[in-house]
């Protein structure tokens, strides 16, 4: 098992740019497949990006593709968001997620362990 702990949300203006972390916590981080999903108000959970065990593929969703980076450090535990270029429809809370068995997914549903959530909110 894993537990994980967002940080790094806030409140921005348009533009502004931010870094969200998630610390892990538990079994060994490197073992994970990780995601980083949001979910606005009155809207389903979203994949936002994916992250390979080693780091080295990554996958974004197309509204934040050029925008968003995925980034882990498996030497310290922590599975990073670096945001540029905030937009109001950004706004949401960010959760990250790890998956216990096979390759990264799109699909919330198929990860195991949440975050409880960071808010990014971004004013126009």
């Amino acid at each position: 098992q894993v537990q994980l702990v967002e940080s790094g949300g806030g409140l921005v203006q348009a533009g502004a740019s931010l870094r969200l972390s998630c610390a892990a916590s538990g079994r060994t981080f490197s073992n994970y497949p990780m995601g980083w999903f949001r979910q606005a108000p009155g809207t389903e959970r979203e994949f936002v990006a994916t992250i390979s065990r080693s780091g080295g593929s990554t996958y974004y969703a197309d509204s934040v593709k050029g925008r968003f980076t995925i980034s882990r450090d498996n030497a310290k535990n922590t599975l990073y968001l670096q945001m540029n270029s905030l937009k109001p429809e950004d706004t949401a809370v960010y959760y990250c997620a790890a998956r216990s068995y096979g390759i990264t997914s799109i699909s919330p549903s198929l990860y195991d362990y949440w975050g409880q959530g960071a808010q990014v909110a971004v004013s126009s």
